[in-house]
Parts: C-alpha cells; structure tokens; sequence
C-alpha cells in the first residue's frame, strides 16, 4: 500500500426521422461504442480498455469530469453513465448493459455506491479486466451498503440524511406503493460530503444531488466480481460517508492494490483526480 500526501418510407414523418438519426448511430448507445472501439489507440499489446465511470448516491457523473478529461487527453476511450440510482439489481444490470456494448478491454471504476453496482456488474463479462474502487463500497455476497456502513464508526452520513417519498412504478407484495429516496441535508453537504472542495462549489451539488432509493441501499449484493478480478482502491483518509477503515477492510479482503490519499474527503475524485488516474493506470498496465 502507498501514501499520497495530497426504417420504412411510409412512416409518419417524425418517425422517418427517428429513424433515420437510429440508423445513423445518434441515439444508439452501441453505434457510439462501436465508433469508439475502432478509433481506440492501441499499444504493442492491443487495445487501450474503455474506462467506465460509474458515480454513486448524492452525485452524478458530473463528479467524474477532471477524471475523464485526464483519461482522454492519455488517449483513453471513456463512458460515465448515469447510474439509475433505483436498485441494486437493476443498478447493476443497467451498468451491464453497457458493457454489453463494449467490443474490447473495460476496466470498470466506482464510486461510493457505485463501487456495488460494479462488484455485480462486472461479473459474466470476459472483457472487463479489472475494477477500481473510489471511495467506494465493495461488498460481499449479502452485504448491503446499510450494513456495510456501520461496522466501524466515523461516518456522518446518518446525521445528515433527509428522506422524501417517491412512486414505486410496480407496488410491493405488501402492498406499499410508495419508496423512500435518500437526500444529504445541503446545510450539512459540505462537511459530510465534500469538504476538501470550496463551499461554492458543494452548494451547487447539495441543490443538484441525485437521491438514492434506500431500498437499493439495503439490498444484499450477489457474488462480487472481485473474487474473480483484480481490484485497486482509493482511500480517502478524510472519508466522513464511508469510513476509511472499512475501505481498508474491504480492500484487504478484496486482495486490492492500495493507494491512500491523506485528508481527502468522500469526492477525492474531484479533490485529487491524479491519484484517481493513476490508480486506473496502474490497473491497465497490470492487466495489459
């Protein structure tokens, strides 16, 4: 471990249109994936992996922005699909299905909650070579974020946390109609979330979070991807929503390469990218 300091003519017309913007891959996720792979720069050992992005609660794929721009301009082909943030099962089909439409190399990163959907979505896919933890949560069959986040004390997330009804589109067998998203106070956004980033900026991000279904929060995680892939983490050391020694737990358990960042909050992916970067660099060189 080391230490950083820091189709027909006689559609109606606006079918015909539709159509002709499908056929020519504008709204097609896998025309677009297609386009990428062919264009990806290549090393001696083939091509570069895709690297998928995927944001956890609270944020969206914004968050990933001074990452995503680091991994283009080092020549790397990139997706940061917005994670639906529903449930974990169907959280993590959605992220499948993007990789479905991968033809090379993926390594797949997380963040927070993300760090589930990854640990479900990597499996049954041969091309995904590695998963790279953010400040994440990796978990074991079974375990849930909820559960995961009160074995070792120092988080301050259940303090913080404002919940507001939501429709279910489908009733539950006992009847409930209604779920539960979870949302971070804004008054509270910048110390539990982000403090290492000016308060301007979490001010803009408390109005703009995306909540969590607390129901996917609670739900058990399947048969982690980890047990079959290499895994790297990224341990903020100022972590106030995941405390970093569950990280470190769950990073020893998952046999990861590990880098900690010293006084870096929840979003060190914004606070410090180049770690982040980095530690999804030092994945593809492993795993070329």
């Amino acid at each position: 471990m080391t230490s950083e300091t820091s189709k027909t003519s006689n559609a109606h017309p606006r079918r015909r249109v539709l159509g002709g913007l499908l056929a020519a891959g504008t709204f097609t996720l896998t025309g677009a994936a297609a386009t990428t792979a062919s264009a990806t720069p290549r090393t001696g050992s083939g091509p570069r992996p895709t690297i998928v992005l995927v944001h956890g609660v609270f944020a969206d794929a914004s968050g990933w922005n001074e990452t995503i721009a680091r991994l283009q301009k080092a020549g790397f082909p990139v997706i940061a699909p917005a994670n639906p943030l529903r449930d974990l099962a169907g959280d993590s089909a959605y992220v499948s299905s993007v990789i479905d439409t991968i033809t090379g190399p993926v390594i797949l990163v997380g963040h927070s909650y993300g760090g589930e959907v990854i640990t479900n979505a990597g499996r049954g896919h041969a091309n995904v070579k590695a998963l790279v933890y953010v400040g994440a949560f990796a978990p074991d069959e079974g375990e849930s974020a909820l559960q995961l986040a009160g074995m070792f004390p120092g988080s301050q997330l259940q303090g913080a946390l404002l919940t507001r009804p939501f429709p279910l589109p489908v009733p539950l067998p006992d009847g409930t109609r209604d779920g539960l998203d979870g949302y971070i106070d804004p008054a509270k956004f910048h110390d539990v979330f982000a403090q290492d980033l000016p308060p301007a900026t979490t001010r803009v991000m408390a109005a703009a979070q995306r909540p969590g279904s607390v129901g996917g929060l609670g739900a058990g995680s399947g048969v982690p991807a980890w047990k079959s892939l290499p895994s790297w983490f990224v341990i903020p050391t100022a972590d106030n929503v995941i405390p970093p020694a569950l990280q470190r737990f769950m990073a020893e358990r998952a046999g990861s390469t590990t880098v900690e960042v010293k006084g870096a909050s929840h979003v060190v992916m914004m606070s410090r990218p180049d770690v982040v970067v980095r530690q999804i660099l030092a994945a593809h060189r492993a795993t070329v």
